[in-house]
């Protein structure tokens, strides 16, 4: 009786922190297991990066600042590469709809959140920003922390954009590791990163997708010639992830 207490007040916590609306008994479900009153969660710590990073912030605090895109892809690595391997696909699909990205390689969601705080979303206007993040916090943080840092980028791409949309998408698979006892680990704290975070969807502003699926094989497995280093898409892994969420980015930003 005295861990369920626990646990519903580390839900409560959540509530107040981030606004975030889930049934008492769901939010505890989800963060089972996640001991905020011994550690400190890194995931929800907003901290810049190196200087060469930085520049790249400001980069985009400028382009902010003209507000002249309606699309936003927010992200690490993964989003950032839709400038050179993706960029067939990127020009294709999601240029045309005014779109802007402000992936980062390498970033965590800590650093997503210092860069929202420090101006870039500060005169933009997006009409939908669509944020994947997660995946560099899986070898340091908890499933549960990396959601809560999950949730509080959502909740501040809300402040600062109020009559935007949010898509959220699942934390992508990724086997880019040999030892098979850690893929099997990382591959579970993604599953359970996106069960927590699927709850973040409200029905009006902001909707959870997982296309993760769709880049497996019929055996399940992560294929090389979607993801060469079982990480990063390719060409025709972006495509795939361009086809998955097409859809639905229209239909959002109608």
């Amino acid at each position: 009786m005295k861990a369920k207490s626990n646990l519903l007040v580390a839900a409560a916590t959540l509530v107040m922190m981030f606004g975030l609306a889930v049934p008492a008994t769901r939010a505890a479900d989800a963060f089972a297991g996640y001991d905020t009153a011994h550690k400190t969660n890194t995931a929800i710590v907003p901290v810049p990066r190196d200087e060469k990073w930085v520049q790249r912030h400001e980069g985009f605090v400028a382009i902010a600042k003209e507000g002249n895109f309606d699309l936003l892809f927010l992200g690490d690595s993964i989003t950032d590469f839709w400038r050179t391997r993706g960029k067939a696909v990127w020009d294709t699909n999601f240029a045309p709809m005014k779109a802007a990205n402000f992936g980062i390689s390498g970033d965590r969601t800590q650093h997503v959140l210092w860069r929202i705080q420090n101006g870039e979303l500060d005169g933009a206007h997006p009409k939908l920003t669509v944020l994947m993040i997660g995946t560099n916090n899986t070898r340091t943080n908890t499933a549960a922390e990396i959601a809560e840092g999950v949730t509080a980028i959502v909740k501040q791409i809300q402040a600062k954009c109020p009559t935007g949309k949010i898509l959220l998408l699942g934390v992508f698979p990724r086997a880019n590791t040999p030892d098979e006892a850690e893929r099997e680990k990382i591959s579970q704290k993604i599953k359970d990163i996106n069960r927590i975070i699927a709850g973040l969807d409200d029905g009006k502003s902001v909707k959870y997708l997982d296309i993760g699926a769709k880049f497996l094989d019929a055996d399940g497995k992560l294929p090389k010639t979607v993801m060469p280093d079982l990480l990063h898409p390719n060409e025709k892994g972006y495509q795939i992830w361009a086809d998955a969420i097409a859809p639905t980015v229209k239909e959002m930003m109608k």
